[in-house]
């Protein structure tokens, strides 16, 4: 059984955040498996489906951000899900807005939501998939840029890396390995 869980923040406040990029991804997951989120467990919103007659598990926390790793923790514990068959889609303020990157694991860097995570489930060995928010030109702390809505030139920026972020997602519930993935998929400005 496969996991790949998109971040953000629950609420129609966020929705639409630069924050709430990795709900946008899984949103895009969802679609590429013509699937919906209906059931809600583990503190999660989950869409179930199957790949190459594997289950494969959406999630999208429902704690705050910085708390994503007790739902992801919940889940993995519940359903039995090796941190192998796990991907993380998020927001990554360190890297160019609409870039992509995958990587088969790593450090959270500068994301709390990741931090949280990692200390949750107690290591680093996972994959993620990080979609780069950072403006060429910043003019507001980083908290304020993260929390504010995306413009429409933004979302029509990052929305390649999205697409692209839902095809790594379904390669990798294929069996495709990470490094191939982040061949095929990664997306740098």
């Amino acid at each position: 059984m496969f996991l790949l869980v998109g971040l953000g923040n629950p609420g129609i406040k966020y929705e639409n955040t630069y924050h709430n990029t990795g709900f946008a991804a899984i949103d895009a997951v969802a679609d590429e498996f013509n699937v919906s989120f209906k059931k809600n467990t583990c503190k999660a919103l989950i869409a179930e489906c199957f790949s190459r007659g594997e289950k494969v598990l959406l999630a999208k926390p429902q704690t705050l951000m910085n708390l994503s790793g007790e739902s992801v923790r919940e889940l993995m514990a519940y359903y039995k899900i090796p941190a192998e068959k796990l991907m993380v889609f998020y927001d990554d303020y360190d890297i160019p807005l609409g870039a992509l990157r995958i990587r088969a694991q790593g450090s959270a860097g500068t994301h709390n939501g990741m931090r949280n995570i990692i200390k949750e489930i107690g290591t680093e060995a996972f994959a993620r998939v990080r979609i780069g928010i950072k403006p060429a030109v910043q003019n507001m702390p980083i908290i304020d840029y993260v929390l504010s809505e995306r413009s429409r030139s933004a979302r029509d920026l990052m929305a390649p890396a999205i697409e692209k972020a839902a095809c790594a997602g379904v390669a990798f519930t294929e069996g495709e390995s990470i490094d191939k993935i982040g061949c095929a998929y990664n997306v740098n400005l």
